[in-house]
């Protein structure tokens, strides 16, 4: 590949992902200095096709970036109105009064929004600025320069033969080469994972920890309906098994946004998130609402959830990691775009800066500080302990200690805990299948609970077949040999879009991979025990096209 000669273009800043990290830097920049030359390169078939959120957005990022956003039409239309937050259990539900919880937890100012389609509108004024956004453009390598430093990045190689060799209808694609790059792919990017390794950003940091969130889009009985309504659950159906819990948020046009998230540290392998998801709309509070409706849009991506003490540092010569490819996410309150936007905006104005002065191609360091010492550093902070507790120690105890460090943390900046360890991987979570219990799930019925793919053609997600897998393994062998017999091949439960399968040829079992499915979650990248999953960029503008997640 280093052969292959490509067309370059030169540019201040390149920026990979327009998610709102990403936008935000790109707008930030041109607000500083309205001649930079500042590109976006997005690999979705368009801005939004492949962002997938809650969402409840604080906005508080968006306060700071586009003061005038709501004379400007940024679709922040469905305030939180009322916040609920339940238990449950099998067939009941315990209601958890709002007034414990740490003011932290209010929704309060919030909005229920698509993060697709606020990134559409932000890519609107980014472009208004005059930034460069080229959709369908996966950016598949870093360009490296002289002295080691990141220098650019090769996007938009088409037609690649079916074995990633060049053939004589691939398009090389182009380099791109800036000042600074900015690496705002979301949870779990391929080249963030690069860097991080390559300069060894996570040394001497507590492990990244993640969670799946799937998200459905449903329309209801209007008479249901409760505009600004948030709910939150956690208990069924997942109990002791895994951490986690759901959301339902009311929007507008008589919409729900169902989700379930689970934490992926669980231990037992024949746990099957999706099938959680599918089971917890059976419970009656969920049932009875969206009894009479239809699902209209299905989707998954990995969630960080490490949080303060997981991040890596976030920079290395030529190279920041912007939102969640440093994993921003506070996991009690579920939001991270917010932060995402804040970051984006404290990389431009380090990397205008540095430009100003005349600098290229070094560390960012003043970026590195205003994270952890400003905003982002002080939401994340006074929360970095729920999640360690809720995984050692369980939901209920996660409830009163992680309630009450957050409230010492709330009240006076200081936690009676410190800092609590993550420890495992959640690839090194995973138990043999020995260990535990197959769970019996409750074949779907096709009007509250789908198959897989049934749901994923609602996620509208397609990929080249003649392409070669973007899902790659580091040893063919491994998912037969060690994964089947240890695990049971936990591959076939994790992922949420049917991707993976064990199938019988001529009487032995054979591992299959139906890369066209993918929905570009990352959690096989994640939660595989042996570590021998892949996750790389397909060719651009393939994968999900939401249309409003």
């Amino acid at each position: 590949m280093a052969q292959i000669e490509r067309e370059t273009m030169e540019y201040d800043v390149v920026i990979v992902g327009a998610g709102p990290a990403g936008l935000s830097a790109a707008i930030r920049l041109k607000q500083l200095d309205a001649d930079l030359d500042v590109v976006v390169l997005e690999k979705g078939s368009e801005v939004g096709a492949h962002i997938l959120s809650g969402a409840v957005l604080d906005p508080s990022g968006l306060d700071a970036l586009i003061p005038d956003w709501k004379e400007k039409g940024a679709p922040l239309n469905v305030p939180v109105k009322e916040d609920q937050f339940f238990a449950l259990g099998e067939a009941g539900k315990i209601r958890i009064p709002n007034f414990p919880m740490p003011p932290l937890m209010s929704n309060h100012g919030n909005y229920i929004v698509s993060m697709g389609n606020v990134c559409r509108w932000m890519a609107e004024q980014a472009e208004a600025l005059g930034v460069e956004i080229f959709p369908g453009m996966a950016c598949s390598e870093l360009v490296y320069g002289d002295n080691g430093e990141v220098k650019g990045v090769v996007a938009g190689v088409f037609g690649l033969e079916a074995d990633g060799t060049y053939g004589p209808n691939t398009e090389p694609g182009m380099e791109l080469h800036g000042k600074y790059v900015f690496l705002s792919e979301g949870v779990r990017g391929s080249l963030a994972k690069e860097v991080i390794e390559k300069y060894g950003l996570s040394d001497g940091k507590e492990p990244q920890k993640f969670g799946l969130g799937m998200k459905e889009i449903w329309e209801i009985d209007p008479a249901k309906h409760k505009e600004g309504r948030v709910t939150h659950t956690m208990g069924w159906p997942l109990g002791s098994n895994a951490g986690g819990g759901s959301f339902i948020y009311h929007l507008d046009n008589n919409q729900v946004y169902v989700g379930f998230v689970v934490h992926l540290n669980y231990k037992n392998p024949h746990l099957f998130p999706y099938m959680e998801f599918q089971r917890f709309k059976h419970h009656p509070m969920v049932a009875d609402l969206l009894k009479g409706g239809k699902r209209v849009a299905y989707g998954a991506r990995a969630i960080s959830e490490g949080g303060y003490q997981s991040m890596p540092k976030m920079v290395a010569s030529g190279v920041a990691l912007l939102g969640c490819s440093v994993g921003m996410v506070n996991v009690p309150r579920i939001k991270g775009n917010h932060n995402a936007m804040l970051s984006g905006m404290a990389a431009a104005e380090a990397a205008h800066a540095a430009i100003k002065d005349g600098r290229s191609g070094d560390e960012l360091h003043d970026y590195e500080v205003e994270v952890r010492k400003g905003a982002i550093g002080k939401d994340l902070k006074k929360v970095r302990n729920v999640k360690p507790l809720w995984s050692k120690y369980g939901m209920v105890a996660s409830l009163a200690l992680g309630g009450f460090d957050m409230w010492t943390n709330s009240l006076f900046g200081v936690s009676l805990l410190g800092t609590i360890k993550h420890g495992k991987t959640d690839a090194q979570a995973t138990e043999p299948a020995s260990a535990h219990q197959p769970i019996d799930y409750p074949k779907p019925d096709g009007t509250l609970s789908f198959d897989r793919l049934t749901n994923v053609s609602f996620a509208m997600t397609n990929h080249e077949e003649s392409q070669p897998c973007h899902l790659r393994l580091e040893d063919p062998l491994v998912p037969i040999t060690d994964n089947l017999p240890m695990y049971d091949e936990p591959a076939q439960r994790y992922c949420p879009a049917g991707v993976y399968e064990v199938v019988e040829k001529d009487g032995k079992p054979e591992f299959v991979i139906n890369f066209q499915n993918c929905v570009h979650c990352k959690t096989c990248d994640i939660k595989d025990p042996a570590q021998n999953i892949n996750w790389v960029t397909p060719q651009g503008g393939d994968g999900p096209n939401y249309p409003n997640m």
